[in-house]
């Protein structure tokens, strides 16, 4: 626990000497923040100025301070760039855990995502991160790791910190501790994961779609031998692609209900090296060898092509490829990627533009899908027979 911090919160101690003439002593104004007047405390570190300090550099009252903070279109322009300019000269900075003791909603979101170092994630974060900024509020953003139980501290600790509420890609599909959360006055966002009849909000992609959308692509290019790379663990989002691999499959010659025309290949999360080195192996270890490789992202897709490269394994000659996300990089591969597009970008404006309604009048729990879109460059081929 951090030094000066409580059970219930931050606890900001302060000793000064008895006497009249103590000009160090702190004094509280009307933000709830400590106010020097240009006194140094402990040490020689300047307290933190207030608004006190803001008006009178500005030449304005402190209501007008007041207003530039919390209601700026009220103010002039020319008084509020003159109000700002004094908060820069003072130093001033506002007391947010003040301004949530007076009712006011937090500026932070909370994020907990399944992987922060995966680039599709990280696309989600920005898209979030923008709107937010837009309200003036900041993302602190987490990784689960899929790991539940990790999950679970990352929530309790934003919701002991306040955040304002939780945008979350669930590590498992029990919604009950998000409503709990909810209801305790943390509104959740789901991210990838439909709300079903919880009173959530949710943002997701049609991942059926997107999956029978690659195999049909393969399909229609005559192959039928098809593998789905995919990682463990098989959370929502990877069994919803392959949902839809075997819908677009079914009735084509290629063994969607499990015979050898269609097989899944699972591979552990991990480094990119060993993914393509695991991927590889399986997929040449097979007989007969695919000509068609759906992965179940990106990330595994530039990992496969790796591997079949070092295996002499022509692409698309010999077997082509299909990815999942369309990732910034995936146009720049040699051969550049076919794929699936899912907006990741607008998914995280979508969810944070959610959130930022939650407790307004009317507002209703929703849930706002969008639709994948092939995009079919040279990494797929027709299939030689």
């Amino acid at each position: 626990m951090p030094a000066g911090a409580g059970r219930d919160g931050p606890v900001s101690v302060r000793l000064t000497a008895a006497s009249d003439g103590c000009r160090g002593r702190p004094r509280r104004d009307g933000d709830g923040r400590v106010g020097a007047g240009g006194a140094t405390g402990r040490a020689g570190i300047r307290e933190r100025a207030g608004i006190r300090e803001v008006a009178a550099a500005a030449g304005v009252s402190m209501s007008t301070v007041s207003n530039v903070l919390n209601n700026p279109a009220v103010v002039a322009p020319p008084t509020r760039l003159r109000v700002e300019a004094a908060m820069d000269r003072v130093g001033y900075v506002r007391n947010g855990a003040a301004r949530q003791l007076r009712g006011a909603p937090s500026t932070v979101v909370g994020c907990v995502l399944l992987d922060t170092a995966n680039a599709y994630y990280a696309a989600v974060a920005r898209g979030a991160e923008d709107r937010l900024a837009e309200a003036g509020c900041v993302l602190v953003r987490c990784s689960s790791d899929v790991d539940a139980g990790r999950e679970e501290r990352f929530l309790r600790m934003l919701e002991e910190q306040g955040v304002r509420g939780i945008l979350v890609s669930p590590a498992g599909e029990r919604l009950e501790r998000f409503e709990r959360l909810a209801r305790r006055g943390v509104p959740v966002v789901l991210l990838d994961l439909p709300r079903g009849r919880s009173e959530l909000c949710a943002v997701t992609v049609d991942n059926v779609t997107g999956g029978e959308l690659a195999a049909r692509h393969l399909r229609e290019l005559g192959h039928r031998r098809i593998a789905f790379v995919r990682t463990e663990p098989a959370i929502r989002t990877i069994r919803d692609r392959s949902a839809g691999i075997r819908r677009a499959l079914a009735g084509h010659g290629t063994g969607a209900g499990g015979a050898p025309g269609f097989i899944e290949v699972p591979v552990a999360s991990g480094p990119l090296a060993a993914v393509a080195r695991e991927a590889t192996d399986a997929l040449l270890a097979l007989s007969p060898r695919p000509t068609g490789v759906l992965c179940v992202n990106d990330m595994t897709a530039l990992a496969v092509l790796r591997g079949l490269r070092r295996a002499g394994v022509r692409v698309p000659a010999e077997m082509s490829v299909v990815g999942y996300d369309d990732l910034d990089f995936t146009s720049e591969l040699s051969p550049a990627l076919t794929t699936v597009r899912q907006p990741a970008y607008r998914l995280g404006h979508a969810a944070a533009d959610l959130l930022l309604t939650e407790g307004a009048p009317g507002h209703t729990h929703r849930e706002c899908v969008f639709l994948p879109e092939l995009v079919v460059r040279d990494s797929t081929a027709p299939h030689r027979a």
